[in-house]
């Protein structure tokens, strides 16, 4: 029986020999701690609202289950998208982040070798690129300040390598998860053109460093993305995760061809107060019949981390998959 790492790695890799499949994100632990998340991060506390380190409000009700960016006309760091150079002030993440680091390196330590360790980064660049203005400017700078959009994303894609460095020096993880979510429940904000033209070549930037240092990438956009599932392959995403089933799972699973493996299938919804065992048990195994003999795929709620909203859930999905991998494979 193959450790939770091996079968993972079996899974994600072309022509691997996984012995069941792999219960969601069982086979990794993420690194708490790191001084970068700290100061990118750390002021959002539930029950107060504050600034980020780019200047964009964001609000943390205290009944809220995440903080959530708030921009207005009045309040985004970009009014104007020709003068983003006067009012966009990039955060510094070497001068603030270089010391601190023994906390997440005792906790990467303590992470047993039969799991693999992982940094969590939010905010991608299309996300940054609309918490500085409000989404309707992001989207029709695209076509009004073509020029202008290039310099910005360049800028963030800068900060995001220098984020990208500092982990890789200091923690050098197994894997990083690297959020950017491009689109809806059935459709991309931006069409597969505009973004080829725009975030292709950033991102292969960035996911060629990791890959270079041996780190696997786990690209997390809980939406609609079949029509540039090719192009997030071609630039190095290792595992596509969140991957709703609003996306034909089993014809890009055949186009892909184990050039990149899929992480997701388990539909949200269930995620409530009032879900019952019997429905969480329902969609996990509607999911894992439908999915389940494919390759390089990973059953799994779409959300881009380990947990959900409501406790209950979770543990019933993944009891459920490995019910089904004991009934299929003979190893739970």
């Amino acid at each position: 029986m193959l450790t939770q790492k091996e079968n993972f790695l079996a899974t994600i890799g072309k022509g691997g020999q996984p012995d069941r499949l792999v219960a969601c994100w069982e086979p990794m632990r993420p690194i708490g701690g790191d001084p970068v998340f700290k100061f990118v991060r750390g002021n959002r506390v539930r029950g107060t609202n504050s600034y980020d380190r780019w200047g964009t409000y964001i609000m943390f009700p205290e009944d809220a289950p995440a903080a959530m960016p708030l921009i207005t006309p009045e309040n985004a760091v970009i009014k104007d998208i020709e003068e983003w150079k006067e009012t966009v002030k990039v955060p510094d993440l070497r001068a603030n982040c270089s010391e601190g680091w023994e906390t997440a390196q005792a906790n990467k330590a303590a992470i047993p070798d039969d799991l693999l360790s992982m940094t969590i980064m939010g905010t991608g660049l299309f996300e940054q690129m609309h918490m500085l203005m409000t989404f309707e400017d992001t989207l029709c700078s695209f076509l009004t300040n073509e020029d202008e959009v290039h310099e910005l994303i360049d800028a963030i894609t800068e900060y995001r390598l220098e984020y990208m460095r500092l982990i890789v020096e200091n923690l050098h993880p197994d894997m990083i998860v690297s959020h950017d979510d491009f689109g809806t429940k059935n459709g991309l904000f931006l069409s597969p053109e505009v973004w080829r033209e725009f975030f292709k070549e950033p991102y292969r930037r960035l996911y060629d460093y990791l890959h270079a240092n041996d780190v696997i990438v786990m690209h997390h956009a809980d939406s609609f993305g079949e029509p540039i599932v090719g192009d997030l392959a071609e630039i190095g995403v290792d595992v596509w995760q969140g991957v709703l089933p609003t996306n034909d799972i089993v014809r890009l699973t055949a186009e892909l061809d184990g050039r990149m493996a899929l992480m997701g299938g388990i539909d949200s919804v269930i995620d409530r107060a009032d879900s019952t065992e019997a429905e969480i048990r329902a969609e996990t195994r509607r999911a894992l019949d439908a999915y389940g003999e494919l390759p390089n795929f990973i059953p799994s709620y779409t959300y881009g981390g380990v947990g959900m909203l409501f406790p209950h859930v979770e543990p019933i999905i993944c009891d459920e998959i490995h019910r089904y991998n004991l009934e299929r494979f003979g190893i739970a």
